[in-house]
């Protein structure tokens, strides 16, 4: 297996699709953790810094003072002490006079913009420092406005701390996240093992047991296992049929075959021309009656087929008449009556089944009833239709009508009855919902035939 089918395979499985996801938003939240633990450690360090560089500002602002009728200020140690704890940081600060004249201090450090007290950020020869605006009133008569203390310090210390808080964070996450990495694809593991059994439980089996599963399946697969239910019950129902049609055709065509080979072996060492042409009569009755039973045979492995493959569609009931009665016609030559409405009568079906049943319906009563043979066609109510076949004869008896549906049920009408022709008509039935009709008519006749609902209803 090459490197590309091996990772085509994992991308159509469920657990890698889980796991792939799992991985994905763990990644996710673990980036986006780490980013917030970024600023967060980045916050963290700018509020202690500040706390001390306001401490050591507002000490220096205590300290100003008026002497000999000018500001002046006395610079605490302790302020500086203060700042002293970020010991790789360097601290400048500038006071400046009402008059704004430098008092004190580094003279070239910057002010802020605005005259507003506060924390900002600033550049002091080419180097990033952080610095607070305090401002002290003076009210002396020879002195009065306000003095301004800039205190700065640089942020190598405050960085520093910033990135032992993020790195600790970080180290945190990604050891938890990794433990929930591991913790999650144990419990996706866990949690596909109904699935693996499902699985087992199909290449366990044998190949020809076509039964139900029945296990418990999680929810998820429940319809995936009632499909393949389904599907396995239309396999077997197909190869039920198959069987079904090849016992019907060995045990069909064995008869008639035998019996036109013994026929023809007799006609070949006969002389005398009448006991030839008889038999020639019987060879021909016997083909014909092949011919009628391996179309039947035809019909109803068409018919198998169509049940399973084709859908179904709105037709006209009266299309279905006309076209059992055309080709019915043009191969027996025998005259068939039609009786049908004005009016569509809309049905939902496959025209081929339904034809070819009615075409079994009519071949039966040209052969075992008597003329007139009709096809008719009414809708008694909005929610029924007709299709019917008439002749004059006395029909089945209640024993065949009860067996019709079953294999080889016809040969109680006649020995030369090709058996299958009440049997298709059953299965068409079944599979457009439909319901087999018979009764016999006031006085003479027979009628049988399907009702089936109106399209829509």
């Amino acid at each position: 297996m090459s490197v590309s089918e091996f990772f085509m395979r994992q991308r159509q499985s469920v657990a890698f699709r889980l796991g792939a996801a799992m991985v994905l938003t763990l990644v996710v939240v673990v980036v986006g953790t780490i980013i917030a633990a970024g600023r967060y450690g980045q916050t963290a360090a700018d509020e202690t810094f500040d706390r001390l560089l306001r401490g050591a500002a507002l000490q220096i602002a205590e300290r100003v003072m008026v002497t000999n009728g000018k500001a002046d200020v006395d610079l605490p140690v302790s302020a500086f002490e203060l700042l002293s704890f970020a010991r790789t940081d360097r601290v400048f600060y500038r006071i400046v006079r009402p008059d704004g004249e430098t008092l004190t201090g580094y003279g070239d450090l910057p002010l802020p913009a605005r005259e507003q007290d506060g924390i900002y950020d600033a550049t002091y020869k080419g180097v990033a420092v952080r610095s607070i605006q305090l401002t002290r009133q003076l009210a002396e008569r020879s002195v009065s406005g306000a003095v301004r203390i800039v205190l700065a310090q640089t942020t190598l210390e405050r960085a520093a701390l910033a990135r032992s808080i993020t790195t600790q964070a970080v180290l945190i996450i990604a050891g938890a996240g990794v433990a929930l990495l591991f913790l999650a694809l144990f419990l996706l593991r866990i949690a596909l093992r109904p699935l693996a059994r499902v699985e087992h439980a199909m290449l366990d089996r044998d190949v020809r047991d076509l039964s139900p599963i029945q296990m418990p399946a999680p929810t998820e697969v429940t319809v995936l296992v009632e499909a393949i239910n389904r599907f396995m019950r239309r396999l077997d129902h197909r190869i039920e049929a198959m069987q079904n049609l090849v016992a019907d055709a060995a045990h069909q065509l064995r008869t008639p075959i035998t019996a036109m080979r013994a026929q023809a072996q007799l006609a070949l060492g006969e002389h005398d021309p009448k006991r030839l042409a008889s038999l020639h009569r019987r060879i021909y009755q016997r083909s014909v009656g092949l011919g009628r039973l391996t179309d039947q045979l035809l019909s109803q492995a068409l018919i198998a087929h169509r049940a399973d493959s084709e859908a179904l569609e709105i037709l006209d009931l009266r299309r279905i008449a006309l076209e059992a009665e055309r080709e019915t016609r043009a191969v027996s030559g025998d005259r068939i009556a039609l009786d049908l409405p004005d009016d569509d009568v809309p049905i939902k079906g496959d025209f081929v089944s339904l034809r070819e049943a009615v075409k079994n319906l009519v071949n039966n009563a040209l052969k075992h009833g008597k003329p007139p043979v009709t096809v008719g066609v009414a809708s008694p109510d909005p929610d029924r239709a007709l299709i019917l076949v008439r002749d004059g004869g006395e029909g089945m008896s209640e024993a065949m009508a009860a067996r019709i549906g079953q294999r080889f049920a016809s040969e109680q009408i006649s020995p030369e009855s090709a058996g299958l022709g009440l049997s298709i008509v059953a299965d068409v039935a079944a599979t457009h919902g439909a319901k087999l009709l018979m009764r016999r008519l006031d006085g003479e006749g027979f009628e049988i035939g399907l009702e089936l609902p109106v399209a829509g209803k």
